[in-house]
């Protein structure tokens, strides 16, 4: 064994209760770090894998980002112009030449199109009725772009063209108008058009919001309920990598001038949310690890100062200012490698106590789940030994230091 890690083994030896003290604040604030990465991360990717697998990659609206400019500012572009009280055009809303545009963006590798209709209405069963969002869609192109067919709890996509007049609703719908699959129910527009529609299917996608407020049937259906003919007002795009769903989106928009808009731009205000609470995270466990890091601090002054005489006879017998500085630095490391080797013990047993809690009732979000979703990755791992032994390495640098800067004859003359 070298002598420098021998001398530091030596010195922690002899403060057993303190040095214990600090190992097991390095292993808290590591096993923390792990326990609630682990449950953080646990709902992000359930979350962010529920939007990517329910919702498509990229939807293209009948809408623009930014109205067209008035003549006055086309003629005095750069000018000192404004314009008020411009109301919007009366114009026909959908997407012009979509049939054009889905050849085109179907043309592109990787991608799948689907058109939709989608319009408010109301849905009746006996005494009982809930609006819903209607959705008319291509079953075909449907099952290519989003997960309707393996979220459907009855029924089959393929009901909707072999029954007349078939809907698929979300179970929260169904619950609510107290129906099931084979019962008809009339949906009316604000077109004022009345149609009867038959319950094909129950979806469930385990998104509230979507559960208790979809419906779909087919497309040309959907045309007549809104009394649209031969129109649809988005276009939805799955991709076989999402990491291009920005890239295109933007690209898209910049050539047909549609507002498109990627999974991230719809949910950018929850993912900004996780950023925030992973800030609140780190911060805790930072502050966990602080705090044992100060008693590292203690514990390494303290033996500076009762190992004043042994640093004098050290340097007397020929050890260099580094040579002592690395005894004290190697403590404070002894200390991070052994509390984030307790830590990794904790948080292991933190993620199996948290596996095993149970919920009689998870609550609205997030339904199907009966405990925590926990994210079993071993970045955390590695992050929280990193963190922990420059923590411990940081502590123990100050008075390491000021052990290496100590005059030997000073401290001779002043014991004798």
């Amino acid at each position: 064994m070298p002598l420098a890690l021998d001398i530091a083994l030596g010195h922690l030896k002899r403060r057993k209760r303190q040095t214990l003290v600090s190992v097991l604040g390095v292993a808290l604030g590591v096993g923390f770090f792990i326990g609630m990465t682990s449950l953080m991360r646990g709902f992000q990717t359930y979350f962010v894998q529920q939007v990517i697998d329910v919702a498509p990659h990229v939807v293209m609206k009948d809408e623009f980002r930014r109205p067209d400019l008035q003549p006055v500012e086309l003629a005095f572009a750069g000018g000192a112009v404004e314009v008020r009280g411009v109301k919007p055009r009366d114009t026909v809303r959908g997407i012009r030449e979509a049939g054009a545009k889905l050849a085109a963006i179907e043309a592109m590798p990787g991608v799948a199109v689907a058109p939709m209709l989608r319009g408010p209405a109301l849905l009746r069963y006996g005494a009982r009725d809930t609006s819903v969002s209607i959705g008319g869609i291509d079953p075909e192109r449907e099952r290519r772009v989003t997960n309707i067919e393996k979220d459907m709890t009855e029924g089959r996509l393929e009901d909707l063209r072999s029954t007349a007049n078939g809907v698929i609703v979300g179970i929260g719908v169904a619950q609510r108008l107290g129906a099931k699959v084979g019962d008809t129910v009339t949906a009316v527009s604000p077109a004022g058009v009345t149609q009867s529609f038959r319950i094909v299917g129950i979806i469930a996608t385990g998104v509230t919001a979507i559960d208790a407020s979809e419906a779909y049937v087919l497309l040309r259906l959907a045309q007549v309920l809104l009394d649209r003919p031969n129109v649809i007002n988005s276009i939805r795009i799955r991709l076989a990598d999402v990491r291009e769903a920005e890239p295109l989106a933007r690209r898209l928009e910049s050539v047909f001038r549609y507002r498109t808009e990627s999974w991230e731009e719809s949910n950018r205000n929850i993912l900004g949310l996780f950023v925030i609470q992973n800030a609140i995270m780190y911060s805790v466990v930072g502050a966990i690890l602080l705090v044992a890091a100060f008693g590292i601090y203690n514990i390494i002054s303290t033996v500076v100062h009762e190992k004043a005489r042994d640093i004098a006879i050290l340097k007397s017998l020929g050890f260099r200012a580094a040579d002592i500085q690395r005894i004290f630095v190697l403590e404070g490391a002894i200390v991070g490698v052994a509390g984030a080797i307790a830590g990794w013990g904790v948080g292991i047993g933190l993620i199996e106590a948290l596996a095993q809690v149970r919920f009689d009732q998870v609550g609205p979000v997030i339904q199907g789940r009966s405990g925590f979703l926990l994210a079993r990755e071993w970045w955390p791992y590695l992050a929280g030994a990193v963190f922990a032994l420059v923590a411990a390495t940081v502590a123990a640098f100050i008075p390491a230091r000021r052990a290496s800067r100590l005059n030997p004859v000073e401290i001779v003359r002043g014991a004798a």
